[in-house]
């Protein structure tokens, strides 16, 4: 990895790999609120604190960089997993039909609120 500081191609390569992850985080977001619902939020807040960690212990700056990216996409993904839900009852989204008395519960108690 020397080479990228040798031809000052860290910044792009961290732009790149940031791209990456980022969009990797919108198909998870789907498959996880399909799957499992918004019940799922804790794993992404141990993966973003894994992942604060990681950036604290590597020394590498291009490594501890992506650590960072990485976990605050984790954290993002909490409250995009509940958006995602919303998104799923306006209808914008398939609703996963073997939780469909999840998703009316949800419905029900939104309309008490």
């Amino acid at each position: 990895m020397e080479w990228l500081n040798e031809y000052h191609l860290g910044g792009i390569a961290i732009g790149i790999c940031t791209f990456l992850i980022i969009g990797l985080f919108h198909p998870i977001v789907v498959k996880a609120e399909y799957y499992w619902g918004t019940r799922c939020w804790w794993l992404f807040l141990i993966l973003g604190i894994a992942g604060m960690a990681g950036t604290l212990l590597v020394g590498d700056i291009l490594i501890s960089s992506l650590l960072g990216v990485f976990a605050f996409s984790s954290f993002w993904t909490i409250k995009e997993i509940f958006e995602q839900q919303e998104r799923v009852l306006k209808g914008w989204f398939p609703m996963n039909p073997k939780r469909k008395q999840e998703y009316e519960r949800v419905r029900q108690d939104k309309g008490k609120a």
